[in-house]
């Protein structure tokens, strides 16, 4: 194995890429008003936007999808991703989404309550959303080495803070409708949750009765580290790993685009035989029948044989060690970066990085602009953006704590020649930080949460 060291795959088929001029990107920034969601695919080099839906799928996948078996109901192609599902996940029941935010409605219609708490370490941006639609609260409980943009090492940032969930149950028992759990903890870093705080967390909320939950779109990455951190995991298999983090919690969500590498789906899995057949109910509304669940045949054969594949150790190894590869290339040219590198991308402190760009001017936003600006490399802000919002009694703007642009990378679709372009690009944008300004929020429409997939923006001069 001391050669070994390369990609666990060969490359077969390969899709073209445009080059353009900084001039040409400048116009298209105009264009999409510095908006990177509003720029067109085509015109982008490399793009780290987000990881979900673009990933490269293997010839056992590319073969798979034949067999797909489009019957409206009963379909063979349900039972053979039920069956990796259960294997997976440890859990019985499952139900086939189109993509996560589905099955985050469908969970949010279950579990989330209008004017109550749902509790999490830091919810993914599609709960967060469906429950602010609804009316209900959600409260970030992270750790205090996960709630900030710091240098210093812990191996699991992305644990829920035990005592300050217990004193929320001391104090608001009966204001608290869920917990949930995202792993990896995706809005800072891609940070992953220990076996040992799940556990915690589960016996927390049986104790109170507290329904508990995984939202688990990057499931085999949390296991990989946990494999690798954790005390008494290191020669434990993935699987295994999987099946102990689902078997603490009532349901999960899962992205399927992430971890289960396929370009579509989404699932909602759980061992409550009564919550599965609310979801069943839900998702024939809004979804489709049970047994596909806005899913083709052929998506689900492809994600029967993806999550077999993404959570085989080999791959993990090669999938985490790309992103810490480029997150060592970032700080040899000393930018400041959240650490340890997570396990789907990396996040750049925007704070840090344009210190004199205050928050209410958009730092990462500006920094998403000229990185697509130098090299054609699309990112995406997680900031004040983002995540900001309007205290609803005085109407003054409320930012996160966290503000970073996150640099995310496709599963088994870029080389390290392409992360070389990012470190390149953001190493020279870095050395000239000083000449850059912020930016001015022009546009927010009538979205009532996630408002930078349509937010416009102009530079200020």
């Amino acid at each position: 194995m001391k050669y070994m060291t390369a990609e666990p795959f060969r490359i077969k088929v390969v899709e073209p890429i445009k080059k353009t001029t900084k001039q040409y990107r400048q116009e298209c920034l105009k264009k999409a008003q510095y908006n990177a969601f509003r720029i067109r695919a085509e015109d982008v080099y490399v793009d780290c936007i987000t990881d979900s839906g673009t990933s490269a799928m293997s010839q056992d996948q590319w073969s798979a999808m034949f067999q797909g078996d489009e019957s409206y109901a009963g379909c063979k192609s349900f039972y053979r991703m039920e069956k990796s599902v259960q294997d997976v996940f440890g859990m019985p029941y499952v139900q086939p989404t189109h993509q996560g935010r589905a099955a985050d409605y469908i969970m949010a219609q279950i579990y989330a309550k209008k004017d109550m708490y749902a509790i999490g370490n830091m919810h993914f941006d599609t709960f967060r959303g469906n429950a602010e639609v609804m009316g209900c609260i959600p409260l970030d409980y992270c750790i205090e080495e996960g709630q900030k943009a710091n240098q210093d090492y812990h191996p699991f940032k992305g644990n829920i803070d035990i005592s300050r969930m217990q004193k929320l149950i001391d104090t608001d028992l009966d204001k608290l409708c869920v917990c949930i759990m995202t792993v990896t903890c995706n809005n800072n870093g891609g940070q992953p949750v220990s076996m040992k705080n799940i556990r915690e967390v589960s016996e927390l909320c049986k104790a109170n009765n507290i329904p508990f939950v995984v939202d688990s779109a990057r499931l085999a990455e949390n296991a990989y580290f946990i494999k690798i951190r954790e005390p008494g995991y290191e020669n434990v298999d993935i699987k295994d790993i999987t099946r102990e983090m689902f078997s603490y919690a009532e349901t999960a969500t899962m992205s399927s685009k992430k971890d289960g590498l396929v370009n579509m789906g989404g699932l909602f899995v759980t061992r409550n035989e009564d919550v599965y057949h609310q979801a069943n109910q839900i998702a024939i509304v809004h979804e489709g029948f049970i047994t596909y669940g806005g899913m083709s045949g052929r998506d689900m054969e492809a994600l029967a044989v993806g999550l077999q594949e993404g959570t085989d150790f080999e791959y993990l190894s090669y999938r985490v060690n790309q992103v810490k590869y480029l997150g060592d290339r970032l700080k040899e040219k000393g930018i400041p970066i959240i650490e340890p590198a997570g396990g789907h991308g990396i996040y750049v402190d925007g704070k840090k990085f344009f210190p004199q760009i205050p928050q209410h001017e958009y730092p990462s936003q500006r920094m998403v602009v000229a990185l697509y600006e130098e090299a054609g490399v699309r990112a995406v802000e997680i900031g004040a953006c983002a995540f900001g919002k309007k205290d609803p009694v005085t109407g003054a703007d409320i930012f996160p704590e966290l503000e970073t642009m996150r640099i995310c990378i496709s599963r088994r679709v870029y080389t390290n020649n392409h992360l070389d372009v990012i470190v390149e690009a953001l190493g020279d944008i870095y050395k000239n930080r000083a000449s850059y300004k912020g930016m001015r929020l022009v546009y927010e429409g009538p979205i009532v949460s996630l408002r930078h997939f349509t937010a416009g923006f102009e530079l200020i001069k």
